[in-house]
């Protein structure tokens, strides 16, 4: 799956600057993920960098983007090959 900013986004800027694949950019009100740059940062971490910084826990699984681990380190490999 990848993940999602909700509207409890505080517009903290520490989210951006974690992301590997550059999905996280500022929004028109809160920050938002760019579900295809998102590999939940498979290829780079163990754990989503986003989620670990977050200090109001507002980047929860996205529920309409659900993707296995073997299709998000296909999008990472496409991702970075580029």
């Amino acid at each position: 799956m990848a993940l999602m900013i909700t509207d409890e986004c505080i517009n903290c800027d520490v989210c951006e600057p974690e992301c590997p694949n550059g999905a996280i950019s500022a929004g028109e009100e809160i920050y938002v993920i760019d579900p295809n740059l998102c590999t939940e940062c498979v290829g780079h971490y163990d754990e989503p960098q986003c989620q670990q910084v977050c200090p109001v826990d507002c980047i929860p699984l996205d529920p309409e983007r659900q993707e296995s681990r073997d299709e998000l380190m296909e999008k990472y490999r496409t991702i970075t090959a580029a």
